[in-house]
């Protein structure tokens, strides 16, 4: 009998969720939309995606279905999370120009640090072990501290951290999701898996 496929969430309230999600079932993830807390009550999931959008909207979003602190509590009880740009804004613990959201991740995060929408750019770069890797940096963030020995720095690009793991949370200033390069998601497959 093989082993039932994994299962991801994916928050589903606002921002570039879809993108996520495409990629995680081509290959081959079992993905379901996470909009209410019904969603979260109902399946079990291996791990969480918090996509890129305007983090300030999606927290307000998360109180007000009710879905805030049932998340932040599966994630430092060990729920493996990918986050990209505002999810990665959700995630920290101190958050320059804005405010914590759930604060789980140790580090400290400068929002909108590369300027407005025309401060977005294209670039490649490493990321942990990959080389190469697509980087779209949209009105991104960028990781100015590390306030925890064991946060690992997967990813830097013009000097600055732009990706971090700490024990089951991975955040990125990037959008790996809209690059055609799958090997971001696929880390976190591998990560789910350990």
């Amino acid at each position: 009998m093989s082993a039932r496929p994994l299962t991801v969430g994916v928050l589903a309230l606002q921002g570039a969720f879809i993108e996520h999600i495409n990629v995680l079932k081509n290959l081959g993830v079992d993905v379901y939309e996470i909009r209410q807390k019904s969603d979260l009550e109902t399946r079990k999931y291996d791990g969480l995606v918090l996509p890129g959008g305007e983090s300030t909207t999606q927290s307000n979003l998360l109180k007000k279905v009710g879905l805030f602190n049932d998340i932040k509590k599966l994630i430092e009880d060990g729920m493996p999370v990918l986050a990209t740009c505002a999810g990665a804004i959700l995630l920290s613990e101190k958050v320059t120009d804005g405010e914590k959201h759930f604060g789980t991740l140790p580090v400290s995060i400068k929002r909108n640090a590369y300027g407005r929408q025309l401060g977005s750019f294209i670039t490649k770069g490493r990321f942990g072990d990959y080389t190469d890797i697509p980087m779209n940096f949209i009105r991104a963030p960028y990781f100015e501290k590390v306030n925890n020995p064991d946060v690992k720095v997967l990813s830097i690009v013009q000097d600055k951290t732009v990706a971090v793991q700490y024990k089951n949370q991975i955040a990125m200033s990037f959008h790996p999701e809209v690059t055609g390069d799958d090997r971001v998601h696929k880390y976190f497959i591998s990560e789910i898996n350990k």
